[in-house]
């Protein structure tokens, strides 16, 4: 057994080396409580089945070494066709699970193998959980040998007896979710499994409570969970977990060395629609500085009208003229028209509808010849409006949420070329169309439209795809100050 080596007396424990960390995905439900005709963990959400969300937080989490998948009984070969679909290359191996929960470890455990192992086990269909539990979750069997994850409970608890009602009322202080996933040290829960096997009263749903039962002097480290990570069982987790996918904002990667910028920016074609003032003027300005070879378009400077299918056109093709490439094509263009829809007259509501949304249709239309070529990106901006539509500027709110529909939905069709789509959603700033909109307002509560272009570019040169990456203003800053540190997740 791993944690348990007979030493001398004053001997120190052997440090822990284990040889890899293996992720075990359980994915044995069969959706009963959904009322499903397919296993839950193969119902789609956010556009991909819930076993591919999971799938690929595991598949990104450089901690992560090995995945292996314990799938429902008659299943294994849609798992195996997800796992080939989306590529994901560090699923060794896909098979069936048991009939219980603890058959079903016993067979991950002989998947796995011997030798000294970290093993993390997490409910499929918890599709939204994050990187940074899994790194919590590895970084602590440094210490422990088993790790569970648990949010406090919001809620009281109450314990009843068989006529529903109340026995105890436990202090709800030192109560816990539990969550996944579970991570141990191999040797310890094997150990515990062979405990537990010469028990003929065992029965568990919970890999820490067997720790917990026939290993009692384990400790079991608990780190925090969150609240989204969610598991979906009933018929409200489907739409919740849909909604958070929808709502969930991405961290793009710091770039601390500004030589990375000229790196990836050097010698790249950018085109920016909208790129007279504001943020587009910005984000042109900065890519420039680092080299890229930027082309804005804008209604007042060069006459360019984004819903007009003839004008997106020409501005590529004088982009692609120049240089022989498009990297990125970036649309800052929008129009803010305040006003109650019912006063609204049909030139104003037509002018909104077409510059805010079938202008960006168009161009990701006409764009996607050029990216295909270098495997580039469309960026798109959205507004914090996007989650709630708000009184007297409805059409402005509505055409942004349909944008981050768009940005998701992209993502996934082109992604079989290649090319990337992401949403940028900034809080108020500080433009010309803002103050256009509602007049001065206090400079210390805008972000600075520099601070936008500069998470921008981070966006531009990184790998994310069908992401909204919230940017946030540094609390106390004034506009003129704020770093360029790019976003906040």
């Amino acid at each position: 057994m791993t944690q348990d080596h007979t030493t001398a007396p004053d001997a120190a424990p052997a440090p822990w080396r284990p040889s890899r960390t293996v992720a075990v995905i359980l994915a044995g439900g069969t959706g009963t409580r959904l009322g499903l005709g397919i296993p839950k963990q193969l119902l789609k959400i956010a556009g991909k089945p819930i076993l591919e969300h999971t799938l690929a937080v595991f598949e990104a989490a450089p901690e992560i070494d090995e995945i292996i998948v314990l799938m429902a009984p008659g299943h294994v070969a849609d798992a195996e066709r997800i796992v080939a679909d989306a590529r994901f290359r560090k699923v060794g191996k896909v098979i069936e699970g048991g009939e219980t929960r603890n058959d079903t470890t016993r067979i991950a455990l002989d998947a796995v193998g011997e030798g000294d192992v970290n093993i993390l086990f997490h409910d499929a269909v918890r599709p939204l959980v994050s990187g940074r539990i899994v790194r919590e979750c590895v970084n602590a069997l440094w210490t422990y040998s088993a790790v569970d994850v648990a949010i406090p409970s919001a809620d009281t608890i109450i314990q009843v007896d068989r006529d529903d009602c109340i026995t105890d009322i436990p202090v709800r202080a030192s109560l816990r979710r539990g969550q996944t996933p579970q991570a141990f040290r191999s040797g310890t829960i094997r150990e515990a499994y062979r405990r537990a096997a010469g028990d003929p009263d065992f029965a568990a749903t919970d890999d820490c409570g067997v720790v917990l039962r026939y290993l009692p002097g384990t400790p079991i480290k608990v780190i925090d969970g969150s609240d989204e990570n969610i598991k979906v069982t009933h018929p409200v987790d489907v739409h919740l977990a849909d909604k958070l996918f929808q709502l969930a904002a991405a961290q793009v990667p710091k770039v601390t060395d500004l030589r990375s910028y000229t790196e990836e920016l050097t010698g790249r074609t950018i085109v920016v629609f909208g790129g007279s003032y504001g943020i587009g003027n910005d984000l042109t300005e900065l890519a420039r500085r680092y080299g890229a070879q930027v082309f804005p378009f804008s209604r007042s400077t060069t006459g360019t009208h984004v819903e007009r299918p003839e004008d997106v056109s020409a501005a590529l093709k004088t982009a692609f003229e120049a240089t022989g490439r498009i990297d990125h094509v970036v649309v800052t263009a929008g129009i803010l028209e305040r006003g109650a829809l019912a006063e609204m007259d049909e030139e104003t509501m037509e002018r909104l509808l077409h510059v805010n949304f079938v202008g960006p249709v168009t161009i990701a239309r006409q764009s996607l010849p050029y990216l295909q070529q270098t495997k580039g990106q469309l960026l798109l901006y959205t507004s914090s409006s996007y989650t709630r539509g708000r009184a007297r500027y409805a059409l402005y709110s509505a055409t942004k949420a349909a944008l981050v529909n768009l940005t998701q939905a992209l993502s996934d069709e082109w992604a079989e070329f290649g090319v990337r789509v992401n949403c940028v959603n900034p809080e108020r700033t500080a433009t010309p169309m803002r103050t256009k909109a509602f007049g001065e307002e206090p400079e210390h509560t805008l972000l600075s439209s520099e601070a936008v272009a500069q998470a921008s570019l981070d966006v531009l040169i990184s790998e994310l795809t069908g992401q909204v990456i919230d940017v946030r203003r540094t609390p106390g800053a004034h506009p003129a100050e704020q770093l360029p540190t790019g976003v906040d997740a």
